[in-house]
């Protein structure tokens, strides 16, 4: 048995405050305290190359790691652009960056390459940064760390509040922030979110440190700072949320028109696409296909508020769908690369399948002893993919296929001899 699987065993993990318990780890005992102001006030909005000088060398002369946050405004605007950062870093106090009116911040991460950045959820928050010129080359994920330390609540606020014993303000983290200026309140808000983020590192640390887990933390926070940025995702229009429901060719492409006419209506509006047209009105007219702007306003979505140049837009994306040969018509599905989809394997592969509810419960067994989520003790996809075309059952072999897969070593050698011994369970 592992330090970790040691530890966990001897603890259960399962506290009211979100964390685990005060058994040597850390734990704030007491009420938790109401965190209402910075430590040193709000800071001013930086909105003009000068004070950006000052912040830079600033933040280049503190000292530690340094908290990283970006306020994005999801549902609002086109795209996931960052109209706030939020930084705070040891001698150098918090600073909030207006990266509208400072668009290039480059030198503000070149001036932090060498430090440890400190973010919650940084995979949320890294592609709005990169495109304003900030990558770590080390990061720490508190979010992350919370999960593979086996907090069951991993929100900011829950975790600030289970670690640290403060309570977070949770008012403003949906609101528009591409507003200009930002109110007072909002200000107080996004200071706040990196005011103890360091703090709760920190005491993450030693949580993990305990358990036998900051090398694993460690090999994940590795991945996460080196890996590329991810490649634009094909046939985007697939993901309309009830695409359930639509099942022949010409609908299909009704659904492929409206969204693509409406992706470039929002982008040159610069507004979240949803506030031009809903999912739900796509799918209603992909069902319906109406054969003119009469029968389109007879839809949900369409008739309220919709204006006839608005209806003839989309009218003229269901025509131009209606009239598409058969060829031009996307097909039901997409290809898939990998295994099919697991509800499939029984009637394809029953032997496989048999694998992969063996591995299932291994994986799921060795999760629950580690006090971790089973996606965070290894990827749902590389078990499916080692299940589907199996290596030989034995521990190389399957441990070799998971680090084709991608596994980090410490996912490695914890999973590949219990998913080698259920590659074999079914054989036997």
């Amino acid at each position: 048995m592992t330090d970790a699987q040691e530890t966990a065993a001897a603890s259960s993990l399962r506290t009211t405050g979100g964390a685990p318990p005060d058994d040597g780890g850390s734990t704030a005992s007491g009420a938790p305290t109401p965190l209402l102001e910075p430590r040193e006030g709000i800071p001013p909005v930086i909105a003009d190359e000068a004070s950006l000088a000052e912040v830079i060398a600033a933040f280049a002369a503190g000292s530690g790691p340094v908290a990283v946050d970006a306020e994005r405004a999801s549902g609002y605007r086109y795209g996931q652009r960052a109209y706030l950062v939020q930084l705070r870093r040891e001698g150098a106090g918090s600073a909030l960056i207006d990266p509208v009116a400072c668009p290039d911040l480059s030198a503000l991460g070149d001036a932090l390459s060498d430090a440890e950045w400190v973010l919650h959820a940084a995979t949320q928050d890294l592609p709005c940064l990169r495109e304003i010129g900030m990558m770590p080359t080390r990061l720490f994920d508190t979010e992350l760390a919370g999960r593979l330390a086996g907090f069951p609540r991993v929100g900011l606020g829950a975790m600030v509040e289970g670690v640290l014993g403060f309570v977070l303000e949770k008012g403003h983290s949906a609101v528009d922030w591409s507003t200009r200026p930002l109110p007072e309140p909002w200000l107080r808000y996004a200071a706040l979110d990196v005011e103890l983020l360091v703090d709760l590192r920190d005491a993450l640390e030693k949580e993990l440190d305990r358990q036998g887990k900051l090398e694993w933390a460690r090999q994940e926070f590795d991945a996460i700072a080196s890996a590329p940025p991810p490649e634009p995702r094909k046939d985007p229009w697939r993901r309309t949320s009830g695409m359930h429901k639509v099942r022949r060719r010409r609908q299909l492409g009704v659904v492929r028109e409206l969204w693509e006419a409406r992706d470039q209506i929002a982008r040159k509006r610069d507004v979240s696409p949803g506030k031009v047209l809903s999912d739900a009105a796509i799918v209603e007219a992909a069902l319906a296909l109406p054969v003119n702007v009469h029968a389109l306003a007879a839809l949900n979505g369409f008739g309220h508020r919709m204006g006839r140049r608005q209806l003839e837009q989309w009218q003229a994306a269901v025509d131009r769908a209606r009239t598409l040969s058969e060829s031009q018509l996307p097909q039901p599905g997409q290809p898939v690369a990998g295994p099919p989809p697991p509800r499939a394997w029984a009637d394809k592969d029953p032997a496989a399948a048999a694998r992969l509810s063996a591995a299932r419960s291994a994986v799921s067994a060795l999760a629950e002893e580690l006090n971790m989520p089973q996606e965070n003790l290894i990827a749902p996809d590389a078990v499916r993919r080692v299940c589907w075309e199996p290596p030989a059952a034995d521990r190389e072999a399957v441990a070799g296929a998971l680090t084709g897969y991608g596994a980090r070593p410490w996912q490695v050698k914890q999973v590949a001899p219990v998913l080698a011994a259920a590659l074999a369970e079914p054989a036997a």
